[in-house]
């Protein structure tokens, strides 16, 4: 009687290790999630000077992505982007490559918005960063880099616990000086830019706040 009680006692003290270790480890899984997408761009025409045109959907965008969640509905993110537009057919021809990096902050409201279904989730992110623009071919000098501010929004459909598809809206506002003289604008941009892009976002560290 005595070894069965001592037994039940080591197996219910086993039990509750294990199920407190599982929930301390819960609570500080899914803090980190990375990211990938790809998809358009679509710069504004006033960032470019006279002469020089942009195809209003422009191919490829390819944004990457490092998010940590310092609670399930709030966070930050460091972000790259790459981009590039090429001229339409009534411009000078051109092709630019635009870059950014940006750091943002993450809000998730998904758990207020009763009205969601289950396994879907939105999020809007926004922050400062840095742009680095550079022509290509015959307009290579004309490199120009400035500050941007970004804001957009996402819409998650949650695969698994660990991974979900997303789609991103985003808008970075440049604040690039005029180019003065015209001539240090030929195949560069100093405008805004206009994002949209499909990916998956996954889980690096669990899935306690998972979308």
């Amino acid at each position: 009687m005595t070894s069965n009680y001592r037994l039940q006692k080591l197996s219910i003290l086993i039990i509750a290790f294990i199920c407190f270790a599982n929930s301390h480890a819960q609570r500080d899984t899914n803090k980190w999630k990375a990211q990938i997408a790809f998809g358009i761009n679509s710069p504004s025409q006033s960032g470019f000077v006279d002469g020089f045109q942009a195809k209003s959907i422009n191919f490829p965008t390819v944004n990457l992505g490092i998010q940590h969640m310092f609670k399930p509905q709030l966070g930050a993110k460091l972000d790259f982007g790459f981009n590039r537009f090429s001229s339409d057919d009534n411009s000078i021809e051109f092709k630019t490559n635009y870059t950014r990096l940006n750091a943002q902050i993450v809000y998730d409201p998904t758990e207020s918005i009763t009205f969601i279904p289950q396994r879907m989730g939105l999020v809007v992110h926004a922050g400062p960063g840095y742009s680095f623009v550079k022509p290509l071919g015959n307009f290579g000098s004309n490199n120009i880099s400035f500050f941007n501010v970004m804001a957009g929004f996402e819409i998650h459909y949650g695969l698994t616990q660990r991974m979900s598809v997303y789609a991103d809206t985003s808008y970075i506002l440049g604040f690039g000086k005029d180019f003065d003289p015209a001539t240090d604008g030929f195949g560069s941009f100093n405008g805004n830019l206009l994002t949209i892009t499909f990916g998956v976002t996954f889980s690096i560290s669990g899935c306690q706040y998972c979308d």
